[in-house]
């Protein structure tokens, strides 16, 4: 079961004008999470009081949120795009608990 699941996320789409819906949600949702935590992060570590660096951290926001999406979207299979969200996204909740 596990090896079959594994395969199906593993194989590259046959037709590249497709980008596949699996895909796309990734990049949408996990492209946001990942945004959002480094949006907390980034207040977190820029010198100053929290409220003042809060909002630097919420202009670049939709342009981190914009770039990660773009860089999920475009990934080869829908394993590599489920990867591209995740590490990145357990690495920024481990700083940030860290930095918290």
């Amino acid at each position: 079961m596990i090896k079959k699941i594994y395969n199906k996320l593993s194989t590259a789409e046959k037709d590249g004008k497709r980008i596949g819906l699996f895909r796309t949600l990734c990049s949408i949702f996990g492209g946001l999470l990942v945004a959002y935590l480094g949006m907390t992060f980034l207040a977190y570590i820029l010198p100053g009081k929290t409220e003042e660096t809060a909002i630097i951290a919420i202009m670049f926001n939709t342009l981190i949120w914009a770039i990660v999406s773009i860089y999920i979207i475009l990934a080869p299979t829908r394993l590599s795009a489920l990867f591209r969200f995740s590490i990145p996204t357990f690495v920024f909740i481990i700083l940030n608990y860290i930095y918290y």
